[in-house]
């Protein structure tokens, strides 16, 4: 009996030890097939291997000054990408991001020009236009019920010429920039910590608290609820046009900051301050993994996907390419993570 015992239990050792190493490595496999399901982490690879192939391409990429250059000139976009994504993922769209980042901008520098007005109070002026101008979409959007690709399109107009009328008032004569005349508002875009940039510490710190705020609250389910399934979400006592009109004023406070920093950066408003960024923040939310159909994406996505695109832009400066070329790779980029996003989901 004893001798039989011995070989019998070391068979089912044996027999144990195989069945664990299979089910160690489905486990692997299972993890690998999580992740790739996550769409943030395709995202993350890709952005890995472009900072790979740029370090390759030019010796100055991956040098401390570059990098934090590219930090600093991502903070804005990741900023407006922050809140577009939760537009998005609400079911809605902002094109007038752009514009109203100018507008915000101009007020906070015009402000600044009355000695009598205290720096500050300009900025809180220039953050609630920009509260404004979200509140005014949100509303015409779910109150009028006029869709949001018209609504914010036409905003984009008149934010713009709003911006033009803070630049050279109502005489309407050739449109001038106005300096940013406070050294402490103009740190907001340009100043530093250590060799930090201060615009990359409030991007890092509004991601943090976006990314608590999506996943860890009521009104942050509520969002993805009403993205997912509108019909859905109203049967559940979700209030989906408060929902949608919280998800655009945010945009627009963060569009409000984001024009301020880079006011601070440029150390003065420009007329055209903004002009074409809603491409790039779009963009930055979609190639994140943000669906254009509601309902999926994070911001912590949306920050990767700037990240991307500044990366973008880092090459063809490093790398002298023409601007053309750079206009036209940002295109392609929206039209195929958008034409991603939709096989994506024909496939579930």
């Amino acid at each position: 009996m004893g001798i039989a015992s011995g070989p019998r239990k070391t068979e089912i050792g044996t027999m144990g030890a195989k069945r664990g190493s299979v089910a160690s490595g489905q486990g692997l496999v299972g993890v690998l097939r999580k992740l790739y399901q996550v769409k943030e982490m395709g995202v993350l690879t890709a952005l890995v291997i472009m900072s790979v192939l740029m370090s390759l391409a030019s010796p100055y990429f991956f040098t401390a000054e570059n990098i934090f250059n590219v930090m600093q000139s991502m903070s804005t976009i990741a900023l407006m990408a922050i809140g577009e994504t939760m537009v998005l993922v609400a079911g809605g769209l902002d094109l007038s991001v752009g514009s109203v980042l100018g507008a915000s901008a101009m007020l906070t520098a015009r402000l600044m020009t009355y000695n009598h007005i205290n720096p500050w109070l300009s900025v809180v002026a220039g953050i609630g236009l920009g509260l404004t101008f979200g509140l005014i979409n949100g509303l015409i959007i779910t109150k009028v019920r006029i869709n949001s690709f018209i609504t914010t399109l036409g905003m984009l107009s008149v934010a713009r010429g709003i911006t033009y009328l803070l630049a050279s008032g109502l005489e309407g004569t050739v449109a001038s920039n106005i300096p940013m005349r406070d050294q402490g508002v103009s740190f907001l875009g340009a100043g530093y910590i250590g060799p930090v940039p201060f615009a990359a510490v409030i991007m890092l710190s509004l991601l943090l608290v976006f990314s608590l705020f999506m996943t860890n609250t009521v009104l942050g389910r509520q969002i993805y609820a009403t993205g997912s399934n509108e019909q859905a979400a109203r049967l559940s006592g979700v209030d989906v046009d408060k929902v949608r009109l919280f998800t655009y004023v945010v945009l627009g406070g963060m569009c409000a900051l984001a024009g301020i920093m880079s006011a601070g950066l440029l150390s003065t408003a420009a007329t055209n301050l903004g002009v074409g960024s809603e491409l790039d923040v779009i963009a930055a939310a979609i190639i994140g993994g943000t669906s254009m159909y509601g309902g999926e994406g994070t911001v912590y996505g949306a920050v990767i996907g700037a990240a991307i695109m500044a990366i973008v832009h880092n090459a063809f400066v490093l790398l002298g390419l023409p601007l053309h070329l750079q206009t036209v790779t940002i295109g392609l980029v929206i039209i195929l993570a958008v034409g991603l996003d939709r096989f994506r989901r024909s496939q579930v």
